[in-house]
């Protein structure tokens, strides 16, 4: 018999259906730590700029798992606000002087990849050694923009995520898991 997946009922309104265990993040977040230590062991100019407010979790953890010197820098990028759908429209606040340093760019999720082009955009105008993205999750199905993920957490179905770092309307970060909306 199939098991089937733990549902943690929220509010009145809403229940998330776990989609992926807190354990298993742990473990994919340990080894995209030691490939991004294998991949940057040479440079001694490592920025890594976390995508808030999202990706703040993730961030933590896998800087606790790189293995070789770096900076932690933090911008902030939406294009969501409070809705379940990208408005279109990204906001990005926060600057950082990366010219000639190498930079790993964490963001929590790209679905279109609108957010993650503009942020990718911003930071090439700057005169980077190199930029490279890590995302911990990644929705092709709704990819509108076109996107070069170097290191991925998960690939997940095109349905409104929630836990560990993301949110609704502010709500859910605190989940130590990741979960589907419902």
């Amino acid at each position: 018999m199939k098991n089937r997946p733990r549902q943690f009922p929220m509010t009145s309104k809403e229940t998330v259906v776990e989609l992926i265990s807190a354990e298993k993040i742990q473990q994919r977040v340990g080894k995209l730590g030691k490939l991004i230590s294998s991949d940057f062991a040479s440079t001694e100019r490592l920025i890594v700029i976390c995508v808030l407010k999202g990706a703040f979790m993730f961030t933590a953890d896998l800087v606790r798992s790189i293995e070789v010197p770096c900076h932690i820098e933090f911008i902030q990028a939406s294009s969501y606000g409070n809705g379940i759908q990208s408005s279109g429209k990204v906001c990005i606040t926060g600057t950082i002087d990366v010219t000639g340093h190498d930079i790993l760019v964490v963001e929590d999720i790209i679905d279109t990849g609108l957010t993650i082009s503009r942020i990718s955009h911003e930071f090439l105008n700057c005169n980077p050694a190199s930029l490279k993205i890590c995302t911990l999750l990644e929705k092709p199905a709704a990819r509108k923009h076109p996107v070069t993920i170097d290191y991925l957490g998960f690939t997940v179905p095109n349905r409104f995520i929630v836990g560990y770092g993301i949110d609704y309307a502010g709500k859910y970060r605190q989940l130590p898991f990741l979960g589907i909306l419902e």
